[in-house]
């Protein structure tokens, strides 16, 4: 397996833009890129600056759609009968066999609206159906944790991909990041930088290793994408 490009001060929403258009097929279909890293590092916000770019670039608003995996999340519902509420984001807390079938679906079915859910986290739940890729689409950008993780289902979603990255970024910043979004969460402060540290950092500790399998590294400290 080739090494993936490393982080580089020279990238730019431009040049992500032109590198992520470059995988859409001339000929007609759609391409998928999939935007992996640990909680925090800034997934979403390349996700959908990405797309946004790419629209104005092309003139349409929906040439490109960013489309998070937070939507496979488990109901609190559920975790809390598999005894795994507390430890909730860990890879097992979400349902990849869904997912897996969703990118699979983005590939195929090109000819009418594919529904995928979101992740409202006022209430810490998935919601069904809220995201709409139209059948205009030509490129869908993923982002979650476990795009590049190795072991079933999840191995399964880089060959489902036109191309994978991976977004890198310091850990103070990210576990930053991480608690001021738990404390809009609701969490007391103790309770945010705990969960910050001993839970998105135990499952940061698997991401952070699944980098090698990427295509390109990204800093998401890069100005150009913050």
């Amino acid at each position: 397996m080739p090494e993936p490009e490393a982080p580089s001060a020279a990238l730019t929403l431009d040049s992500l833009a032109e590198r992520a258009l470059a995988l859409v097929p001339a000929g007609g279909g759609r391409a998928v890129l999939g935007i992996a890293g640990s909680p925090g590092a800034g997934k979403s916000t390349l996700a959908a600056a990405l797309a946004r770019h790419v629209n104005d670039l092309q003139g349409a608003a929906a040439f490109a759609a960013p489309l998070p995996m937070d939507g496979y999340h488990l109901a609190e519902s559920t975790l809390r009968g598999l005894g795994r509420l507390d430890r909730k984001g860990a890879i097992d807390t979400f349902d990849g066999w869904g997912f897996v079938s969703l990118l699979s679906r983005l590939r195929e079915e090109t000819g009418h609206t594919v529904y995928a859910p979101s992740f409202d986290r006022r209430v810490e739940e998935p919601i069904a159906g809220e995201h709409a890729v139209e059948p205009e689409t030509r490129l869908v950008i993923v982002e979650g944790n476990y795009l590049l993780a190795d072991v079933e289902p999840w191995s399964r979603v880089k060959g489902l991909l036109d191309e994978a990255w991976f977004c890198e970024t310091p850990v103070s910043e990210r576990e930053r990041r991480l608690v001021a979004r738990h404390e809009l969460g609701g969490r007391s402060h103790e309770a945010a930088v705990d969960w910050a540290h001993n839970v998105d950092g135990r499952n940061a500790l698997l991401i952070e290793a699944t980098a090698a399998r990427a295509d390109l590294v990204i800093s998401g400290q890069l100005p150009a994408l913050s």
